[in-house]
Formats: structure tokens, C-alpha cells, sequence
């Protein structure tokens, strides 16, 4: 059968044909699900849920009209239940934008927020239109801003599968789609946008990461912050892209083709070239709160839609346990289906690995707001099929205090951000006392918070988004946010930074010489730890936010990536790059199961991970102390050993550590010396410096060593 002749049969076939006419188009009863709108032959299904409306009306415009072209009523031959289907002949999904309207109470001290004036985007559009061009106002006039859109479904994959990098092997680096590639220096086409990434994938293939997570690209408003930066009068936005609007669409604003309605494919593009790259790629999605706020925030669509189902209610107002106004009643029944719809969808439709799920904790909320012992979005999330492969991992905490770190719902499925390794390593690198216990225990995997599911629960980092660069936190004690407008009243107080004597920018040579070898410090300890690390963009090279420690509303030069940065300090640069390096060449750091032993060695293999101090062997516990050692180690099958020395000094003196006896087999060699001048701080692979002292090792105040244990007979072959 040919092509013409399927098309033929295609067309010919009765359910190709209207029903009836409403409004001038021909209309028939349509399939109820999927929800959202479908291209069928010959015209688009509309489906949509409410289950308290009256009365819902779909309403179809022109592409940008601000006037509908028609209204078509959905009455009783186009619902079951509660939802309205209904499928219309003829249209031109490339010249069309629709909505609807649902008619019901207005009685917000029930929480029914229903008004049929308002035009309301569809939950399940799969392209949003009116922020095509990032911080452009909307137009005067319109009375719909959010415009759901249809797109054409003809993107060409070429093969192209989730990479499914095991958790082990993982280097995560977060980063901002737009701030990657903004900055004038980053010499990209397209700069902002998905393509503009896509040009920067060599860098990210050279830096080693594994996988990338992107901060919000859902669909959201960049205008709906209305501050100014009180010293410049510079307009503030909502440039982090916490509130969602559309959770199917990918953000306009972020693709260069976005005028021709292309920014999915710019992004399918955007994965298939960070896969072929070796590179997976994880969204960090928000599923605890919409863009809608609360009850004085805008109506967009579940508002108007269906409001007590979508949002959690007490006496008429928004819960807030997500801190900006209103928390989705994520276990209702209705917007769990909603929620796996929508991961389904981006895992199917756009290939991605996985997800970072922002203030996941919400998640496990029940419909009264109290945490359950056993959420059913969490369960079904874990066990359904089409995820089964994909990545999740929790921000096990949210706004309103429930802090779940090494106690969320994980059904053996989810990892998490370790916010208490973020806080131990801080504390320990800048000389805070009684800490070597805890953090040899999150250097070893967490055991504590993740002991059945091993390292690998454990997303390990030091900065993110949220926070302190690394540069800033060892150049700043406090935060300085005035440029948000706030009166420096947010983001958090408690940094466990240290300026390392001087608040901010200075040209003290000592003082720029131990901020970079405390960087170096906190990198090392970072990709040595057992778990999954994960880097922010910009710390392999001292990006600095000027002490601002919440840039969510900078769309500016403190939040974008300067790549001027990467000439000017590609010592930093290097060093990130041969760490991210070691750990891959070295199985012994990346073990998925914990495990730790004590006392000498077995005469042939050591154990899995030990602890040491001065003296091998020997680690010392005591409150004073503020020296870890650790020796990894791992036997693969061939039976060859692989073994790796750590030593932390957080002291202001040189310790003289004993090392660990090798057999004679192997040597200890020198891999990184965080000390050292820039240059010989880290040696590359294979070219690691023999010790000529096999016994003792000097580690040098507020410093880490980390030694590579190397055939003997290879370093007689190389003399």
C-alpha cells in the first residue's frame, strides 16, 4: 500500500467527518483521553477535566488575535463525568491558539474560584505562546496571555535513547539556560536559548560531567516580579523560573526559534546532541506550586479550572508550604494522574533521563496538608513503567520546615540532595571543630541517611543554585542581596561561609591565595566523596554573584556564566576537569555500596574504605581534631587493586601523616596537592609524581592530598 493511498483511506474514513456545526466548524464528540488537545485526522481533539464546573466553552482564536474566531459550548453530548472532549474539523493547528472557559461558583471562601470572563490556558498544553521573546510586556489589551498551542509532532529522533548512566558513575552539573550562554563573552549564535547550549557542548564534554541539570524550563512568567534593583532602578524578573505555568510546554523564551513555534524541537535538538555528547539530561521540576500564587495572584488555569482539586485549602485561602503562595494538592487523585501524565510525557516526547524534584517533600503532603506515611504520587512515581529507567531525586525538604534528608519515601527508587553533606564539608574546610566523625561519614556515602540503598541515594554538593557560589563562599561571611530589592531581608542566613579575612573582592595576595585552595579544597573533597556530585555552573571557574547569595530575580551579569572566566582562571578550570577526571579513572571512589573496615590490612587486599590519621590506621575522633584520612580501595575481577589516599587538613598547621603500607607491588604517587602552586595542584593521569618518601607525607595547612596507588614495575619502565 502506498503512502497516497494510506493518506486516501485516512480521510476517507467516518469519524473523519463532523457531527454537527457550532460556531461555523464541524464538530464531534471527542475522545476523552489523552487530555489536552491531539492532532486527528483531519482536525484536533480537546479535552480538558473539571469537576466542579457548570459549564465549560472552548475557545479558539487566531494565531495572536486578541478577539476569539469562536466559541464552541461543550454541553452534555460532549462529557462523561467530568471532563468535555470534543473534536473540531478543519483547523489549522499552525494558525490557532485555544482556552477555554468554565462557567461554576464564585464563592472563594469555598475555594471555588470559577469565572467564565477569564480565558484559561489547557493544564496539558504541550506549547504555550505570548513570551516568545524573553522580558518582552504582554500586550496591552489581551485578555489571554497564556496561549495554549498545538504543535506539529514530526521531529526526527535518528535513534536516540535515555542514556542511563548508572548513579556511580554520575558528575551532575546544574545550570541556568539562559545564564549558560547570555553573557556578551559567551560568542554563541543564539545567546540564551537552547541552541545557544547546543554550541557549548564541547565544553561540557571536555569538563567530564556526565550529566546536566537544567533549572526550571517549564513554561513560566519571567515578568511577574515587579521590584527594581533600588540602587540601579534595573527591572528585577523571575529569572530562576520557579512557577511553573505550563508544565507540558517547554519555555518560549528559551529558544531562538520560538516565533515559528519551534521551541520543542529546539530543545529535542538540545538532548539529542547532549546525548550523542555522552551526556544525560535531568530537569529540575516544581510540582509543588504553580505561577498563580495565591488569592490575589493571577487566574491562568487550574485557578479558574478546578480550584480545590489543583490546590491544597483551609478556610478559603492557600496553604503555603512551598513559600510562594499556594502548594498543588499533589496526592488528589486527579493531579497525581496529572503530575506521572507530565513526567511520562517529557521521558516519551523529549528523551530526558531524569528529574530533580524541587521541594520534593511537598510531594508526600495529604489533601489536609499532613505528611503521609506512605504518599501514593511517591509510590506510583517509583513503580510506574514508562519511569522505571528515569532518574529521581528529591529536594527532600520544603518551606514550611518538614526537612526529610535521609528520610524521604524512597521506595529503594529516589536519591536526594544531601543538604547535611552541603553543610558538614562547608564547616569542616573553613576550621570548625568536632566535625571529623560526620564528615567521614559523608565522605563514605551517608551511611546514616541511606545505609539499604548505598552512596548512590546520596547527591553530594557543596553549592547549587540557591546559595553561595564557590568563590563567593570563601569571600564572603554574610550576604549581600540589595539588588533584590528586599532590604537584604532574604535568601538564608546561615552560609557556613568564611571570607578567609577579607568581606568581598580584594587584591591581598595571601588572602586570593588561600580562597583558591580553599576552593580547591572543597572541589577535591567534593569528587572524592562516595555518592553522586553535583557542581554548579561557573564554580570550575570562581563565578562570583558580588555576595549575592538568592540571584532568583537577576537576569544580569551576576547570574550569567562570564566565559572571560575561563581564560583568566583556567588553573581552576584544569583542576575541576583532572578531579572529575580521577574519580572516573578510579572505581575505588565510586563504589555503589558502603563499606568501611578497620585494623591492618589483609596481606593482599585492603579493605573497601578505612580511616586513618597521623599514624596509619589510626584516625583520631576527638573534638580537636581537624584531620581526615581515608584510604579507598577496590579489586576488580581481574584481581588488580585500585586504591586511593585522602588527607583533609583543615588546621592552620602542616600535619605529618603516616601513610598506609603498600605491598611491594605498588607505589604511592602524588595526584593532587590542593597547596601546591596552580599547575602542580593536580597531575594528570598517569603522570602523578612518584613519592620518594613511601612512609610519611606532610599535608600542609587548610589543605588535601590525594595520593594513587601505581605499579611498581610501571615506574621501573618509565625510568
Amino acid at each position: 500500500m502506498t503512502a497516497e493511498s494510506v493518506v486516501a483511506r485516512v480521510r476517507g474514513r467516518l469519524d473523519a467527518y463532523p457531527g454537527s456545526v457550532i460556531a461555523g466548524l464541524g464538530v464531534r464528540a471527542g475522545r476523552h483521553l489523552p487530555f489536552g488537545a491531539s492532532l486527528v485526522p483531519d482536525g484536533i481533539n480537546f479535552s480538558v477535566y473539571s469537576s466542579g464546573a457548570t459549564a465549560m466553552t472552548l475557545v479558539l482564536y487566531r494565531r495572536d488575535e486578541h478577539e476569539p474566531m469562536a466559541e464552541i459550548p461543550l454541553d452534555a453530548q460532549f462529557r462523561i463525568g467530568g471532563s468535555y472532549a470534543v473534536t473540531v474539523i478543519g483547523l489549522d493547528p499552525e494558525d490557532l491558539d485555544y482556552g477555554f472557559r468554565a462557567d461554576g461558583p464564585m464563592d472563594p471562601a469555598a475555594g471555588h474560584w470559577f469565572d467564565r470572563r477569564h480565558v484559561l490556558s489547557d493544564p496539558y498544553a504541550t506549547l504555550v505562546g505570548g513570551g516568545e521573546v524573553w522580558g518582552r510586556e504582554r500586550q496591552a489589551g489581551n485578555p489571554y496571555w497564556y496561549r495554549a498551542r498545538v504543535p506539529w509532532d514530526d521531529y526526527d529522533w535518528e535513534g536516540d535513547r535515555p542514556l542511563n548512566h548508572a548513579y556511580e558513575d554520575m558528575v551532575v552539573y546544574e545550570l541556568h539556560v539562559r545564564g549558560f550562554t547570555r553573557h556578551p563573552s559567551s560568542g554563541v549564535s543564539s545567546p540564551g536559548t537552547f541552541a545557544g547550549l547546543v554550541e557549548k557542548i564541547p565544553y561540557l564534554r571536555d569538563l567530564g560531567v556526565t550529566s546536566v541539570e537544567l533549572m526550571p524550563i517549564f513554561e513560566f512568567n519571567e515578568l511577574e516580579n515587579d521590584r527594581s534593583d533600588p540602587a540601579s532602578g534595573q527591572r528585577l524578573y523571575n529569572y530562576w523560573g520557579y512557577s511553573p505555568i505550563g508544565f507540558f510546554a517547554p519555555k518560549a523564551g528559551y529558544a531562538a526559534t520560538a516565533r515559528q513555534g519551534l521551541q520543542g524541537d529546539e530543545f529535542r535538538n538540545l538532548v539529542k546532541q547532549l546525548h550523542r555528547a555522552g551526556i544525560e539530561v535531568i530537569l529540575d521540576v516544581v510540582f509543588n506550586h504553580t505561577g498563580e500564587g495565591n488569592e490575589r495572584g493571577p487566574t491562568i488555569s487550574f485557578r479558574g479550572l478546578d480550584n480545590t482539586t489543583y490546590y491544597l485549602m483551609s478556610d478559603g485561602y492557600y496553604a503555603n508550604y512551598s513559600g510562594t503562595g499556594n502548594t498543588l494538592n499533589c496526592n488528589h487523585p486527579v493531579v497525581r494522574g496529572f503530575i506521572l501524565d507530565c513526567l511520562r510525557f517529557w521521558v516519551s516526547e523529549y528523551h530526558v533521563d531524569g528529574f530533580r524534584f524541587d521541594l520534593a517533600a511537598i510531594l508526600g503532603r495529604a489533601q489536609d496538608g499532613s505528611l503521609l506515611a506512605n504518599p501514593p504520587l511517591l509510590e506510583s512515581m517509583a513503580a510506574d513503567p514508562v519511569l522505571r529507567d528515569t532518574k529521581l531525586i528529591a529536594e527532600a525538604w520544603d518551606a514550611a520546615g518538614l526537612y526529610q534528608v535521609g528520610h524521604f519515601s524512597d521506595y529503594r527508587r529516589w536519591s536526594e540532595w544531601n543538604g547535611r553533606y552541603r553543610d558538614v564539608v562547608r564547616r569542616f574546610v573553613k576550621g570548625d571543630e568536632g566535625l571529623v566523625g560526620e564528615l567521614a561519614t559523608r565522605i563514605a556515602g551517608s551511611s546514616d541517611l541511606y545505609g539499604e540503598q548505598g552512596p548512590s541515594a546520596s547527591v553530594n554538593f557543596v553549592c547549587a543554585h540557591d546559595g553561595f557560589t564557590l568563590h563567593d563562599l570563601v569571600a564572603y561571611n554574610d550576604k549581600h542581596n540589595l539588588a533584590n530589592g528586599e532590604d537584604n531581608r532574604d535568601g538564608d542566613n546561615n552560609n557556613n561561609s568564611w571570607n578567609c579575612g577579607v568581606e568581598g573582592p580584594t587584591t591581598d595576595a595571601a588572602v586570593t591565595q588561600l580562597r583558591g585552595r580553599q576552593i580547591r579544597n572543597l572541589l577535591t573533597l567534593l569528587l572524592a566523596s562516595r555518592g553522586v556530585p553535583m557542581i554548579v555552573a561557573g564554580d570550575e571557574v570562581a563565578r562570583t554573584q558580588r555576595g549575592n547569595n538568592n540571584a532568583y530575580c537577576q537576569d544580569n551579569e551576576i547570574s550569567w556564566f562570564d566565559w572571560d572566566l575561563v581564560g583568566e582562571n583556567a588553573g581552576l578550570l584544569r583542576f575541576t576537569r583532572l578531579m572529575i577526571s580521577l574519580r572516573a579513572g578510579h572505581p575505588a571512589l565510586r563504589q555503589p555500596r558502603a563499606g568501611t573496615a578497620g585494623g591492618p590490612p589483609r596481606p593482599a587486599l585492603f579493605p573497601a574504605l578505612s580511616w586513618h590519621g597521623a599514624r596509619a590506621w589510626t584516625a583520631d575522633w576527638g573534638s580537636q581534631s581537624r584531620l581526615v584520612a581515608a584510604l579507598f580501595c577496590h579489586r576488580d575481577q581481574q584481581g588488580r587493586d585500585d586504591c586511593v589516599y585522602l588527607a583533609t587538613n583543615a588546621y592552620w598547621e602542616p600535619i605529618d601523616v603516616e601513610l598506609p603500607k603498600l605491598p611491594d607491588e605498588l607505589s604511592w604517587h602524588l595526584a593532587v596537592d590542593t597547596a601546591a602552586t596552580v599547575g602542580a595542584d593536580i597531575h594528570e593521569t598517569g603522570q602523578e609524581p612518584h613519592l620518594a618518601d613511601q612512609s610519611r607525607i606532610r599535608v600542609a595547612a587548610r589543605s588535601t592530598l590525594v595520593l594513587v596507588a601505581r605499579s611498581t614495575d610501571a615506574l621501573e619502565e618509565n625510568r
